[in-house]
Formats: structure tokens, sequence, C-alpha cells
């Protein structure tokens, strides 16, 4: 994992690049770092056994040259990562919904279709670049010039809730909270199907288990695909520990072909909620990555119910809470945002099919 910023959701900047090895390493150093860095920073097996030659990879401020080198739990590597050669980003007039700002913070509901960064493909319109302008130069520096103030991120077809730190001092405090899985994250999700644990398929399912309340746990580990490097996979003798818990608040069609679940976060992994749920037969509806071929039947809310789901165009899933300790001031702050028209528009189809 890299630090600070949260789990495997983020990329250096240039300079050092700090990789903590996690649970159950691989054997030797190459495939354990190619493991935990952060996928954006892109760099495959092959560059980094060149970092590792070069000796631009460290240990306690000593060059490890050997790919073979036995590593550890725990143990900390400093990347020399070097700067990578871009247009500085740039400020750009975007509209932004602020939801909290102070002088050390700011809260934004992100709409659908924003990237949170630049990064190949995507050095404008983003996120930073809309802060950048809103901001000015109080944006935090830590994360360096394509993420300044930038802890963790969504995906850019899902909305929702970002934190952003203004001041050094608040992004080293919300990356600490961040690490520590203390920050209150809650999704909302439209996804196939109900979770229930009357279902006995899922009651024999490795990683799924069910709480007090009906409340849908599961515990896998997440890594990168082993031939797509764009999509993680439950594992189990390998990655990182993910935790999340699902709970229905509506259900959908006779039978349930669909329903409006409730997200929370234990871990932050890459994808993590749509890898889970598609894991436990549940794939978001319209997750074109990890939802499957699985279809809304028409006979169960209607056509036009189905038709909607069916052709949604993106995961249908916001982060509608977020909740932490100010860094500064020692405040719990609780936000929430209310879903997006195309989700609400969506919900509401479903639950008008079923009256």
């Amino acid at each position: 994992m890299s630090r600070p910023l949260e789990d495997d959701d983020d990329a250096p900047e240039g300079g050092l690049l700090r990789v903590v090895i996690g649970e159950n390493p691989p054997d030797r150093l190459d495939k354990a770092l190619a493991r935990e860095v952060p996928e954006e920073a892109a760099l495959s097996r092959s560059r980094l056994m060149k970092m590792i030659a070069a000796g631009d990879v460290m240990r306690d401020g000593v060059a490890v040259t050997d790919p073979k080198t036995k590593v550890a739990e725990g143990e900390a590597y400093d990347l020399a990562v070097g700067h990578v050669a871009e247009a500085d980003t740039l400020a750009e007039d975007i509209p932004l919904e602020v939801i909290w700002e102070d002088a050390d913070l700011i809260v934004i509901n992100k709409p659908v279709g924003m990237v949170v960064h630049p990064a190949p493909g995507s050095y404008s319109g983003t996120l930073v670049n809309a802060l950048l302008h809103h901001c000015g130069d109080t944006l935090s520096g830590v994360g360096g010039e394509r993420r300044p103030g930038i802890v963790h991120r969504i995906d850019k077809d899902t909305s929702g809730l970002l934190v952003v730190a203004k001041s050094d001092r608040a992004h080293h405090g919300l990356a600490a909270q961040f690490e520590k899985h203390t920050v209150n994250r809650h999704y909302l999700a439209v996804v196939n199907g109900a979770p229930s644990a009357a279902d006995p398929r899922l009651r024999g399912m490795r990683g799924v288990s069910f709480e007090s309340g009906g409340i849908l746990k599961i515990a896998t580990h997440l890594a990168r695909h082993r031939t797509d490097r764009q999509r993680q996979a439950v594992v189990w003798n390998e990655g990182r520990h993910a935790v999340t818990r699902v709970r229905v608040l509506e259900a959908y069609g006779t039978p349930e072909v669909a329903s409006l679940v409730e997200c929370w976060l234990e871990t932050g992994r890459t994808h993590q909620i749509r890898v889970h749920m598609a894991h436990a037969g549940h794939g978001l509806i319209g997750d074109q990555t990890y939802g499957g071929k699985r279809r809304v039947a028409a006979k169960a809310v209607g056509e036009a119910a189905a038709d909607l789901a069916n052709g949604f165009p993106r995961q249908a899933l916001h982060a509608a809470t977020l909740g932490f300790i100010h860094p500064v001031t020692g405040e719990e702050l609780q936000f929430e945002a209310p879903l997006p028209e195309d989700m609400a528009v969506l919900v509401a189809a479903l639950r008008g099919a079923g009256t």
C-alpha cells in the first residue's frame, strides 16, 4: 500500500513514493511491489525491476538492488519514481456543488462524469482543475501537482461526496483517518436482485455472511485482475483485506429483480463495492465492468422500468454520506448528498412499478 494517500486509489506525483508491504506478501520484492503500488502509477513489474537494478528502490535509506529480495509484511520501501513530464495542471472555471468549506478543507458533491484528478487522457475538466479555480493556491500541496489536496477519490461515473484538503495539516490529518478506516462512508446503489439472509446460495458462499438485522457482510481480499489491470478481483491468498456491509432499503418487482441498497465500507479499496456486489451475485445496475449480463425482467417491473434499468448508462452508485473528525478543529462532521437525478428517476420508476 502507498502512503499517505488512501489505500490504492491514488498514484504518485514524483519524487519518492512510499510503499508498505501488506499482509501475505509474494515471495520476492519485485512481485510484492507490483502488487502494492497504486495502479495509476503505471509501474509495471518490468519497470520496477529496472528501478530496483538502478538503485531507485530503498529500504531505510539503503538501495535494494536484488529483485528476489525476501520481503515481510509491514516493511516500507521508498521508490524514486521521478516526475511525470506533462503540462501544468490548469485552473478551469467549472461549477462545483460545495457542501462545506473553511480554511482547511472543502467538501464537494461530485457530479457523474467528472474525473477527480488529471491523468493520461483526462488532463482537463477534472475536479482538480475546478478546485484550482475555486480555491486558488490554498489547496494542500501534499498530493503533488496533479492531485493537490486530494485525499481519496470516487470513480468518474460514481457521484457523491468528497473531502479535499486545503492545508497540509488537514491533508495529513484526513489521510490518517482514511488509513485507520475511521471515516464514515455510506453509499447508495441500485443492484440486480435483492440480497437476502434466506438465500441458501448466499449463505453457502465463501466470504459472505449475515449479521443481525439482515445485514450482508462481504469479507474477501481484493487484488488486480490477473489479465486485466484495470479491474479488481476477489482473491483469498493475496491482495488486500476488504470488508463491505450491505442493507436492503427497498426491493422491486415480483419476483424481486432489483433493489436499492445501502453499502458502507470498513476498508476502502479500488472498486470495492462494485466487485463485492458482483461477487455476491448482485452486481450494480449499469456497471459495464463488473455487472455481468444479468437483466431486469420486464414481467417483474414492467417494460418502462426494465428498459430504464437495463439501459442505465453507468454504475448506479452514489457516495451519499461522509463523516469524519475535522483534522484541525476536532469537530465531528457529517454530510449527506441526495441521489442525483438519474438515479432518482431510476428508483422512482422501479418503485412505481411495484404499486
